[in-house]
């Protein structure tokens, strides 16, 4: 097993030139790809269109690292949460978000978290390595099957707001959205996409270079550094000053506004400063705020603000003509839902 290699990390043209290496027909590729990625079939023995001694001799060379949802839980409110489990033995969960329109996947893009965030499960958790392309499209595969059986449509959204900062793996992040809207692969429109970043200004600045197609989501919190810092201390590194110009840049580049995420909490960012800060920071590029429930993690340091400390935020944000909405939690009764991932089952 240790001398295999993991087959769908070969592009169609590596495997095209695989089969013409060993006398066999260079289209032969091209069905082992259409099987392994638009087909996500996990076993070379059931390739159908390929004789049995081309699917031994692939088994011979090469694994298919698919993954498999370990555990399964269902919340009062129709939201699922997977636990993922890796080839290698690590899990990850991920999340089916259902509403009345349609049916999100938040996926996972690494095993425990780059960063540092004091609000998060997740961020509590070492991180032991980054998700391949092939286990984060496989995530999508799951969820969209769910989506079918348990809400009767197809999978309409996808969201990297699992475990893991998606940026802090950037290159198997993109190759993955890249097989999801490949008409080879799922065919999703790169417009159901979004990927959320704590903000990281360099690799932010590279996507607007790759000409991207999917949304941006920031999950920011505060505008104010020495807040922001004191619960994401990786804002040291990444100061907001740094972030604001890559955003620029992001918009200027893309034309596709910002979406921010923000907590607010009692005590911490639910003042009159803050709320300033933030309409400031808004008004560098064109952007939208979700406003979102806070989910506690155990501990007690972080609190829900008060209804009218969110009151205070939307007409502030209103009256500057900037869009705000509040986003209510789904799956909070099986840790399901922003913050809380963080293998609990």
């Amino acid at each position: 097993m240790d001398n295999k290699k993991d087959i769908r990390a070969l592009t169609k043209e590596q495997l095209r030139d695989f089969f013409v290496e060993n006398g066999d027909k260079s289209f032969r590729g091209n069905q082992v790809y259409e099987w392994l990625w638009s087909k996500s079939l996990h076993t070379f023995e059931d390739m159908t269109n390929i004789s049995k001694e081309t699917r031994e001799m692939l088994e011979a060379n090469f694994v298919i690292n698919h993954i498999k949802v370990d555990s399964m839980q269902k919340s009062a409110d129709g939201t699922i949460k997977n636990g993922i489990k890796l080839h290698d033995g690590f899990v990850v969960e991920s999340v089916l978000i259902p509403t009345k329109k349609r049916t999100t996947a938040c996926v996972s893009s690494q095993v425990g978290c780059s960063l540092d965030c004091k609000f998060c499960a997740t961020s509590r958790l070492k991180r032991m390595r980054n998700l391949n392309p092939d286990e984060i499209y496989d995530q999508v595969v799951i969820i969209d099957k769910q989506s079918r059986l348990y809400h009767n449509r197809k999978l309409t959204n996808i969201v990297f707001m699992g475990m893991g900062e998606p940026l802090m793996n950037y290159k198997n992040v993109l190759k993955s959205i890249e097989m999801i809207t490949s008409p080879e692969g799922l065919n999703m429109s790169s417009k159901r996409i979004t990927v959320s970043t704590s903000g990281v200004p360099k690799m932010i600045k590279m996507m607007a270079d790759e000409d991207v197609k999917f949304h941006l989501a920031v999950s920011l919190h505060s505008a104010i550094d020495e807040v922001r810092t004191s619960i994401m201390p990786f804002n040291t590194n990444f100061p907001l000053k740094d972030l604001k110009e890559s955003l620029e840049y992001w918009y200027e580049k893309t034309k596709r506004a910002i979406t921010y995420e923000y907590i607010v909490w009692e005590g911490i960012n639910d003042k009159r400063e803050d709320i300033i800060a933030l309409v400031d920071f808004c008004k560098a590029v064109p952007c939208k705020v979700n406003l979102i429930e806070y989910n506690p993690i155990d501990d007690g340091e972080f609190q829900q603000a008060s209804s009218s400390a969110i009151n205070n935020y939307i007409s502030n944000l209103e009256m500057n003509d900037i869009t705000v909405n509040v986003r209510k939690s789904r799956g909070k009764d099986i840790d399901a839902a922003c913050g809380q991932l963080a293998n609990k089952t």
